[in-house]
């Protein structure tokens, strides 16, 4: 480092403060520490997981196969970690995250209960000054947020929302102590993965359960199975394979593409193929569809009616049936969830069905929920509304940068950034699973090539002797060029989705996916790195207090 920066670190606590202990938190702080920095990591809850440690509600899991979804930075790791099912649960999740934390000795630069009121950059000791709810204050160098886009719940806005003498429940914040369901009467709010997760999940031990859709979506099943021994033998055999794989995949998935378009079959056989699509896992029903499933409008269609004939073939009740079926966007537009039993639950005499359309809230009470239809009583109340995506924990973290900066009200309009995960005036602060940064795909598989960017860019300012990172304005307008270009462009253009902010009420509609991919953030940051001064993103701190 420069003798500036050696004078700054008299200053500094740590040199990289990692916010969020979850996925990508702990990756983050395991490659810190690998690559010699001192490190730290503040986390809002009282253990670790992220995501997978407030998601906790029944039937939660992923919807990439695990060993997918797991960290691919050691084979030992990988071998000695034995995944239960291709689509883990939550619990087996959070212990796997935990295993992790201890097996590489992260705990103890870990501190829990430590939520982050605010993050300011002090230009004069070129340092981040982060204070904590709790009163605690740590001066970093460099700090890698990795709250992710899956953080803040969003609760719909209805009349009366707190006004409930009974429980409710968030799937996002949902408690530790686990909710009995036996023999209640429950309203579940929402339709998305968790909501669609949960039904199945509790719809035989309930007395009635009601399900609130706004919206319906293009629910498939997740197919999950359990993991053979032969299959371990396979993965762990095949481990540097797949590591190449799902590091050049543009989705970040293991499946087998289609390897045709449409037109190479016959109506006929685009059927069986259908077919074949729906009995496969997860996401697959979108990777190894046809080539222009999402890019021909009426191939996209075709597997539409494919779908909506399957629903109704499910569902004995055709006016529920019909109710289900989306009419107001293709398959993709919205995320799908994947999930088992959903449809075969409104077969059971105590699930119902309300349309948030035809009857819509009037107001939640001291016993239930009033729409126009009519009122019904409720013991408990579960909020499977989703998240405030991309932009909802950066927004409330009280982040100030340079020129005063202020987060909060600079992306009142919708995000501005660089490669999803920093910003101009932002010096040395990234936030890796932010906006625009995934392209749709496997989450983990995105935020791993923005984490090995991010160590690799502080390892090269640490021996070039640079002190400060910083997008300029001119690679930020480009690459927020790129994404405005290419959103309309994107399979998940639905305006009226969360990736869209749509989901929140009064948020402002701006695409929040990168619509580019893997491909255009690579080549994006390789342009970037193409000097040894980044284009102009990284200086010395003497020179900027110089300029200054």
């Amino acid at each position: 480092m420069s003798e500036v920066a050696g004078q700054f670190d008299n200053d500094i606590d740590v040199e990289v403060l990692v916010i969020g202990a979850g996925v990508v938190g702990i990756y983050a702080l395991h490659q810190a520490l690998d690559a010699g920095f001192t490190a730290q990591t503040l986390e809002a809850g009282e253990g670790v997981g992220g995501v997978w440690y407030w998601n906790r509600y029944p039937s939660a899991r992923f919807d990439s196969e695990s060993y997918t979804y797991a960290y691919l930075f050691s084979k030992k790791l990988f071998d000695e970690w034995r995944w239960k099912e291709e689509f883990a649960t939550q619990p087996e999740i959070e212990s796997y995250l935990n295993h992790v934390v201890d097996r590489f000795d992260l705990r103890r630069h870990i501190r829990t209960g430590e939520k982050v009121a605010s993050a300011s950059f002090d230009e004069a000791g070129q340092a981040w000054v982060v204070r904590t709810e709790k009163g605690s204050v740590v001066r970093a160098r460099w700090v890698i947020s990795a709250t992710g886009g899956l953080s803040v719940p969003n609760y719909p806005d209805i009349d009366g929302l707190g006004d409930f003498g009974g429980q409710a429940y968030h799937t996002g914040a949902w408690p530790h102590t686990p909710v009995d369901f036996v023999g209640k009467r429950v309203a579940v709010i929402g339709n998305g993965p968790s909501g669609a997760q949960l039904l199945p999940a509790i719809v035989d031990t309930v007395e009635a359960v009601d399900l609130y859709q706004r919206t319906p979506t293009w629910t498939t099943p997740l197919n999950n199975a359990p993991i053979s021994d032969e299959r371990q033998a396979w993965l762990s055999d095949n481990f540097e394979d797949i590591v190449k794989t799902l590091s050049a995949s543009p989705t970040g998935f293991l499946h087998e593409p289609a390897g045709k378009f449409s037109s190479a079959d016959s109506a006929q056989e685009r059927q069986a193929f259908y077919e074949k699509i729906w009995k496969s896992p997860g996401f697959a029903k979108l990777t190894s569809n046809y080539y222009d499933l999402t890019t021909n409008r009426e191939v996209n269609l075709e597997f539409c009616a494919f779908l909506a004939n399957k629903i109704r073939s499910i569902v004995k009740d055709p006016v529920t049936a019909e109710r289900l079926i989306p009419k107001d966007h293709l398959f993709g537009a919205k995320r799908p969830p994947f999930v088992t039993g959903y449809f075969e639950s409104f077969n059971k005499p105590n699930a119902s069905l309300i349309s948030l359309r035809e009857t819509p809230f009037v107001r939640v009470d001291a016993t239930g929920i009033e729409t126009t239809e009519r009122h019904r009583d409720y013991d408990i109340i579960v909020f499977a509304t989703g998240f405030d995506f991309g932009t909802g924990a950066l927004t409330r973290m009280g982040i100030r940068g340079r020129e005063d900066l202020d987060l909060s009200t600079d992306w009142e309009d919708g995000p501005s950034d660089f490669a999803g995960f920093s910003a101009h005036l932002l010096p040395n602060f990234f936030f890796p699973g932010g906006p625009h940064g995934a392209g749709g795909g496997n989450y983990p598989r995105y935020s791993q090539d923005q984490i090995d960017w991010i160590t690799k860019t502080l390892i090269h300012a640490r021996d070039h002797g640079y002190d400060v990172f910083e997008p300029t304005a001119a690679q930020q307008d480009q690459w927020m060029t790129m994404i405005e270009t290419l959103a309309p462009q994107s399979i998940f253009s639905a305006e009226h989705s969360h990736y869209y902010g749509a989901n929140v009420e009064g948020k402002v509609r701006k695409f929040l996916l990168n619509p580019g991919g893997r491909a255009k953030l690579h080549e994006m940051l390789d342009e970037m790195t193409s000097t040894e001064d980044f284009g102009g993103a990284l200086s010395r701190a003497n020179e900027t207090a110089h300029a200054g």
